[in-house]
């Protein structure tokens, strides 16, 4: 009775596994020497263990990079008979590459920038990093000074214009207070006619003065009674 076919899985013992490596690694070593060997062939092995150590073959005649480069160009314009964009995906490729590269080197740089990551340059590096830093807060400094020079001469313009107004409010106000002032000091005609003096108006009996300028002797009541009272009050005034 026949055997039957016997499926192939992982063994699960690890010794049993580094064993089994072992012996089919050693084997397909001696299989592609012997096909390099009997075939004039170029050939390249490459196996990685589990544990990721690196086994290789290459052919006596033939190195291993030179085989690797040959299958890129193989395996690129196989491609590219089949695809005819390939190429241009390629060119994207190499240009994504470049711009990755180039975005990666200014993180670097503007992480150094901040002060970060400066162990690893040397002193060379660290004078140029600080003379660009010297070369770089000059033109901050200069555009600074540049925008407060120009905001200065805007307000002043401002304060000049603000002052011409300022003036011109005032000599319109002196003008009209000039000419409300020769409005209401000229004379009205209905008051020229009035006379400059008028007659007093003696209320009572007069009292003449003497020339000498001394005053002469107070009336008594009695005579000032009768200038007052008529004659007819008199007489009952005298009677009594």
């Amino acid at each position: 009775m026949g055997r039957g076919p016997v499926q192939l899985r992982r063994i699960e013992n690890k010794i049993n596994r580094q064993v089994t490596f072992s012996k089919r690694r050693n084997g397909l070593l001696k299989k592609a020497h012997e096909i390099s060997v009997l075939c004039d062939a170029e050939v390249a092995l490459i196996v990685f263990s589990t544990k990721g150590k690196l086994y290789e073959y290459s052919s006596n005649h033939a190195s291993m990079e030179g085989i690797l480069d040959r299958y890129q160009r193989y395996s690129f314009e196989e491609r590219a008979v089949l695809d005819p964009n390939i190429e241009d995906q390629a060119n994207w490729g190499d240009e994504y590459g470049r711009l990755k590269s180039k975005l990666e080197a200014l993180q670097k740089s503007q992480r150094q920038l901040l002060g970060e990551q400066l162990d690893p340059l040397t002193i060379k590096e660290l004078q140029q990093l600080e003379q660009q830093l010297d070369s770089s807060l000059k033109h901050i400094r200069s555009r600074k000074n540049q925008l407060m020079f120009d905001s200065i001469s805007e307000l002043q313009k401002k304060l000049v214009e603000a002052e011409k107004e300022k003036n011109n409010a005032l000599m319109s106000a002196h003008l009209r207070e000039q000419r409300h002032g020769a409005s209401t000091s000229s004379p009205s005609p209905s008051l020229s006619t009035v006379p400059d003096s008028m007659p007093a108006l003696n209320i009572g009996p007069s009292q003449p003065r003497g020339t000498g300028g001394e005053s002469e002797p107070e009336p008594s009541a009695a005579q000032v009674i009768s200038g007052k009272l008529p004659p007819w009050m008199l007489r009952s005034v005298r009677k009594r």
